[in-house]
């Protein structure tokens, strides 16, 4: 299927469920070691070029501290509060505890307004995603069985069955078109 052809496909939840949409946000989904990160980072100064702004939410399924003990911020928190802004000359940070991984519209509901969020990780929520996908990894695709998927990176070519565009991985620039040419919509169970 060549670029110009492309079609994003509606999605459905698990059971068939009905979803609704929201703009601006699409996921890099994958097995760890796929090379998610790779591919976003080569993917916003290429959708930066055609006039995308972009940013990101990252997924860390091994926690995440960004705080030190005997740091301020690290006192603030110990000692109670809902959140730390912590600020510097060049960027700042929030930090807020939570329960559990917060609703991911609610967390790119604290973004600043962009053309496109890209969600990496988040791999088991039904909202548009775009596969990496590396058979040598020995592990299987997501698109059979993953709700959401709408495109696939791979370095492989791409197998007859799969309903999805098929892109080059190693083609940033041919990713980064093809998302700039789309609407991309995301979609969460309603």
């Amino acid at each position: 299927m060549g670029l110009s052809q492309c079609r994003l496909a509606p999605c459905v939840g698990a059971g068939g469920a009905a979803l609704s949409s929201s703009p601006n946000l699409l996921g890099i989904v994958g097995w760890s070691g796929s090379g998610k990160t790779t591919l976003v980072a080569r993917l916003i100064p290429r959708l930066r070029a055609l006039g995308v702004r972009v940013s990101t939410i990252k997924h860390a399924h091994h926690g995440l501290d960004m705080d030190r003990p005997g740091k301020d911020s690290f006192v603030h928190r110990e000692a109670g509060a809902e959140e730390v802004l912590v600020v510097g000359g060049q960027r700042w940070a929030l930090l807020r505890e939570t329960q559990g991984v917060p609703d991911l519209a609610a967390l790119a509901a604290r973004l600043a307004p962009v053309d496109l969020i890209l969600a990496e990780g988040f791999k088991n929520y039904p909202f548009a995603k775009l596969e990496v996908y590396r058979p040598a990894l020995g592990k299987p695709p997501l698109w059979p069985d993953s709700a959401g998927i709408v495109a696939v990176a791979s370095d492989a070519a791409a197998p007859a069955d799969c309903p999805y565009p098929w892109l080059p991985l190693n083609a940033a620039e041919k990713i980064a078109a093809w998302i700039a040419a789309h609407r991309i919509v995301s979609y969460t169970v309603s």
